[in-house]
């Protein structure tokens, strides 16, 4: 997916976010303010806007010196879902078809985005992915193509979000299916690393690998070599959130995205409303 015109007003707008968060000096946050105009000068607009992300929170990093500006909003969302499991649980069970609820409650945790929001109601978003359609849900091929796999890649997003992906992955280990779970790796925006998806139990389910990638998405030439051969290999790949659609929309691959629209431009690509949930596979499968 490519950059537009639109997503600029954005990038000035996560910048200060994380700069504010990262310092209250406020000669060093108009610093990275300055340094991002400037590059955005430059930027190509044929590449993803993740790359941008990328970008700015390096910027942030070395004028601050933080690298974890969005630690303690982290740690703070990975406790509030850690201890929402069992509900989460709870609603997954009760349901005839366990697959599909726990699409539904998977994808409820992906309002949990510091990048793309910074206010959300998390019970709202609870009530509206168990209670709306989906605007896009390839739920037949993806029950196929699953079928055909004892494995499954499954890239994760965010702090916190990884307890309601929790519950996904235990409804697949239910189903035999062994699951490896792809972090970033190293602290970009509140995306998931290695200590979070430990703090939340995910390694109690699933293999967590480090995808290497310093961006708040997945691109491969940023990716370490593990990763890419294991993006490559794989049969069947979730790909939550946007910064993933954002990075793997065009990549040919067993993707099925599982995200809520947040953004404009990203609801465009996918021809939804901001704030549809989605289950679409990669046009590849189709």
């Amino acid at each position: 997916m490519r950059t537009h015109l639109e997503c600029i007003p954005c990038f000035f707008r996560q910048t200060l976010h994380a700069a504010r968060l990262a310092t209250h000096d406020e000669e060093k946050q108009k610093a990275i303010l300055l340094k991002v105009a400037r590059e955005l000068q430059n930027f190509s607009f044929d590449s993803t806007p993740v790359e941008m992300g990328r970008i700015i929170h390096r910027y942030i990093k070395e004028v601050t010196g933080n690298v974890d500006p969005y630690r303690k909003l982290k740690m703070e969302y990975n406790e509030l879902a850690f201890n929402m499991l069992h509900q989460l649980r709870e609603i997954v069970d009760e349901a005839d078809d366990k697959l599909e609820r726990a699409l539904r409650v998977a994808v409820a945790g992906n309002i949990i985005d510091f990048g793309a929001l910074t206010e959300f109601n998390l019970e709202d978003s609870i009530h509206h992915a168990l209670n709306f359609d989906f605007a896009i849900f390839d739920y037949e091929l993806f029950k196929v193509k699953l079928n055909d796999t004892d494995t499954v890649l499954y890239i994760g997003d965010n702090a916190g979000e990884i307890c309601f992906d929790r519950v996904l992955i235990e409804v697949l280990n239910s189903m035999g299916k062994k699951v490896k779970f792809a972090v970033r790796g190293i602290p970009i925006i509140n995306d998931v690393t290695v200590e979070d998806a430990e703090h939340c139990g995910i390694h109690e389910v699933a293999d967590v690998i480090n995808s290497g990638s310093d961006a708040p998405g997945t691109i491969l030439k940023y990716c370490n070599d593990e990763f890419v051969r294991e993006f490559f290999s794989s049969k069947f790949i979730i790909a939550k959130g946007m910064g993933n659609y954002e990075t793997l929309s065009d990549e040919k691959a067993p993707i099925f995205f599982l995200l809520k629209a947040k953004c404009p431009v990203v609801a465009k690509e996918l021809s939804v409303s901001v704030g549809d949930i989605v289950l679409e596979a990669a046009r590849w499968l189709r």
